[in-house]
């Protein structure tokens, strides 16, 4: 049965959607690309309620001095896996739910370039998710190592470390799926006239994190797997009673680890790209200069891994590269601070919830990097490393910087996906109620890190009782703001109640995916539109 298309390459009748499986074979056998970004969102929800559970215990033993709820270890477990959960199930699967769901509608292509294992890709986190998340129940409790999963100390965890190990690398497998997918869907199916300079920022963001995925998931795998050997199959890498180098691991994670703190954030980059100059009611300033600073920011993610290992007994010619090529990167992630202030500079502003979101993620995540910038500096981090200031500085960059990126895309792109307007005032006090709180839980941690509280330690003396106190009511509202967001935003969305959204919900929004109705119809653009000389805009 061949399709009746109309000029803009969709099916005529978009009640008639004789291609679309119903029930639970859509999303078990899904291929389109929409359904597979729905599914990757739900999942990382999912995930990242699951993280915050764990967050709030972990914050409720600090509420007070002494041991108040868990012992050490299993606080220690708490830790690891809050971290682990939240990078691996949460931010990751949401920013590959937003490249699935948006990179075939911004650049005009019909679908992904492999849509069965774009299926087989998410499939995988299902199970590689459920078995991290159980290890808890698996005999001596979960892995207690911390999120890094350091030797030597990896070594004498229990067998669920073997089970963490394993869903880490059946979710590298799917991120390394889902980056070539990208890769491949942006470089081959761009609609005629989208030339690699006229893509939409979030494009190039996600073309340039889907190489850094494929250049470090592998480093990563490789170091878990030479821990997997070490623990049963007698080999040495990281055990000095064989010969091994317990800091070595440190190496082979940080060049893993440090570009993914970059791969966290740089969808985040693009997605507040698309965000500031539609309320702005600008063009983005710079969009040249974005594009370059997004791929310097990837080179040099690359060249300043070993600044987490300053007190390793770093020789000083290797302490003041990794200096320098760390306070580098604060140029580009300058440019871009500066171009969204400028695009916003003499706009029309109005500060719609997206809008909201978008800026308190450039005031916030600019924060972020000035307390990065501190760590930087050898002898300083020689007194703060590994204590609560790294703790409140990583937090400010992944949550007021990942998540918070992540809330503005949902609110700015959800009515082009459900076909409805979530309910604004709601949407507004979501962001009030989340980003008040979050500053009250993680900026009293600079404080009780310059003081010299260590992470990871289940009790502390009583000079440090104030500020975690204060700490841990501000990380029970910002959980709590979260299950506000679910029942008053995401639930109601998700049931059809709201107001009809319009094809262009927001006036000044350009891009391929705003000539498309609301809700998006199952396929778009079956045959490539025709672009006008910006390839902003279709021509009938």
């Amino acid at each position: 049965m061949s399709a009746v298309l109309d000029n803009h390459g969709h099916v005529a009748g978009h009640e008639d959607h004789h291609h679309q499986p119903h029930g639970w074979r859509r999303w078990l056998y899904a291929t389109n690309h929409k359904d597979i970004g729905t599914l990757y969102l739900l999942f990382s929800f999912t995930m990242l309620m699951v993280g915050g559970l764990l967050a709030m215990l972990i914050r409720a033993e600090l509420f007070q001095p002494g041991l108040q709820i868990v012992n050490p270890e299993l606080f220690n477990q708490f830790t690891t896996m809050h971290g682990l959960i939240m990078v691996f199930g949460a931010i990751m699967p949401a920013f590959v739910g937003f490249a699935n769901w948006m990179i075939p509608l911004q650049i005009g292509a019909s679908d992904m370039a492999f849509a069965r294992m774009n299926n087989f890709s998410f499939w995988l986190l299902v199970p590689a998710g459920i078995m991290l998340s159980a290890s808890f129940f698996m005999p001596g409790g979960a892995p207690a190592g911390g999120w890094t999963l350091y030797a030597p100390l990896s070594a004498q965890m229990p067998m669920s470390l073997d089970a963490a190990i394993f869903a880490l690398h059946i979710m590298g497998a799917s991120s390394i799926m889902g980056a070539i997918n990208i890769i491949v869907t942006i470089l081959n199916m761009r609609a005629p006239g989208m030339t690699l300079m006229k893509m939409p920022i979030f494009c190039w963001s996600w073309l340039i994190t889907a190489y850094l995925l494929i250049a470090v998931m592998p480093v990563f795998a490789g170091a878990i797997t030479m821990t997997l050997t070490d623990r049963h199959f007698g080999t040495s890498f990281f055990n000095p009673a064989g010969g091994g180098d317990p800091v070595m691991y440190q190496h082979i994670f940080w060049f893993f680890g440090h570009p993914e703190v970059y791969i966290m954030i740089l969808p985040a980059f693009g997605m507040i790209s698309q965000i500031v100059p539609t309320f702005a009611r600008k063009k983005l300033f710079g969009y040249t200069s974005m594009v370059y600073a997004i791929a310097a920011i990837a080179v040099l993610s690359m060249i300043v891994w070993a600044h987490h290992m300053f007190t390793t007994g770093m020789p000083v010619t290797g302490q003041l590269f990794f200096m320098y090529g760390t306070m580098l990167i604060a140029i580009p992630t300058g440019v871009k601070v500066f171009n969204w202030v400028a695009t916003m500079w003499r706009g029309s502003m109005t500060f719609e919830t997206p809008m909201l979101w978008a800026v308190g993620f450039i005031f916030v995540f600019t924060i972020g990097g000035f307390t990065g910038v501190i760590p930087a500096v050898v002898p300083i981090d020689t007194q703060i490393q590994d204590t609560y200031y790294i703790i409140a500085h990583f937090h400010y960059v992944l949550v007021a910087g990942s998540l918070f990126a992540i809330f503005g895309g949902f609110y700015y792109w959800s009515p082009k996906w459900s076909g409805l307007m979530y309910d604004e005032t709601r949407g507004k006090i979501h962001f009030w109620w989340s980003i008040i709180s979050f500053n009250i839980a993680f900026f009293p941690m600079h404080f009780l890190g310059l003081a010299g509280m260590p992470r990871r330690y289940a009790d502390y003396p009583m000079q440090f009782a104030d500020f975690n106190m204060i700490a841990s009511i501000g990380a029970f509202l910002f959980g709590a703001a979260q299950l506000y967001f679910f029942f008053a935003v995401l639930l109601p969305m998700l049931r059809g109640k709201g107001e009809k959204a319009p094809q262009r919900p927001w006036e000044e929004a350009h891009g391929l995916e705003w000539e498309v109705p609301s809700p998006a119809p199952f396929h778009t653009f079956e045959t490539p539109p025709k672009l006008d000389a910006t390839a902003t805009r279709i021509v009938a």
